[in-house]
């Protein structure tokens, strides 16, 4: 789920809040996208927990380099980022001629993706791995075990966490750094999913939409945007020949249930 930046005030019980002009809802179609989709919310929560200034927030960011670790390990995503950088810059470049192209744009996004998969080709495996590096062992080895990296267990990890912001905000740089080119490169690819649809304004009627989808044109990704004081949240199931989407309703203390009134909002359906 994304938030628009941009807020509008109200007032409830003598107190300014804040209510989002719009919320996004996403559901990736394919595992892919879904796989890219993970890697760009863990990278944009260590990044977020890198710059604060507690021992909590830097706690965080090394759980969340943990977990980049993890989901990169499951397979060769290397490769397969590599392949759909490649797979997309064909497509940018069949459609170079059109004339409603922005010749300038394409060409700069065709560059940076060139120095992304180069950047790629020189990142090894050892480079991603921290297997040589005993303090974060030592502490990965603890995450599995609920309270596991208590101070007890790893003076040498209280102690750090003990440091100076500016120290433990640069160590933290440096156990990220070699994960930039992924973080660039995912970045990349989502952004031009992203804006590669026009979006439509729909109606879910009695809180319940579904679409059919052309097979040929194989969809990555389905946007649901609302209004950001709707009663409700969108909850989204697909695959490759459809997908469905229902509003539900909770006070987040029982089970959601299906709203029974039309619901107006707009759908994106992004394929490139």
């Amino acid at each position: 789920m994304q938030h628009n930046h941009q807020i509008q005030s109200v007032e409830s019980k003598g107190r300014q809040q804040t209510v989002p002009e719009q919320i996004i809802y996403e559901q990736p179609l394919n595992e892919r996208t879904r796989t890219l989709m993970r890697l760009e919310f863990l990278f944009g929560q260590a990044n977020t927990y890198t710059y604060r200034n507690s021992g909590w927030d830097s706690r965080a960011a090394v759980n969340t380099l943990f977990e980049i670790i993890n989901v990169l390990g499951r397979a060769d995503l290397k490769t397969e980022i590599m392949k759909e950088l490649e797979r997309q810059a064909a497509y940018l470049e069949k459609i170079a001629e059109n004339p409603q192209v922005d010749k300038g744009r394409l060409v700069k996004i065709l560059d940076e993706m060139d120095v992304l998969i180069d950047s790629l080709h020189g990142l090894r495996a050892q480079d991603m791995d921290i297997r040589n590096n005993e303090f974060l062992t030592s502490i990965k080895q603890r995450t599995n075990i609920a309270g596991g990296s208590c101070d007890f267990d790893l003076p040498a990890y209280h102690f750090w966490l003990s440091q100076p912001e500016e120290k433990r905000v640069m160590d933290i740089q440096a156990w990220l750094e070699p994960f930039e080119p992924i973080q660039r490169s995912v970045n990349l690819i989502l952004r031009l999913i992203r804006d590669s649809a026009q979006t439509n304004h729909e109606v879910a009627e009695a809180g319940f939409f579904q679409k059919s989808l052309d097979t040929n044109s194989c969809p990555q990704l389905v946007r649901v945007t609302l209004v950001g004081d709707t009663p409700c949240f969108a909850e989204i199931s697909g695959g490759k020949h459809r997908f469905t989407i229902r509003f539900m309703q909770s006070q987040f203390c029982d089970r959601p249930t299906q709203m029974d009134q039309d619901i107006p909002f707009k759908l994106t359906c992004c394929i490139l």
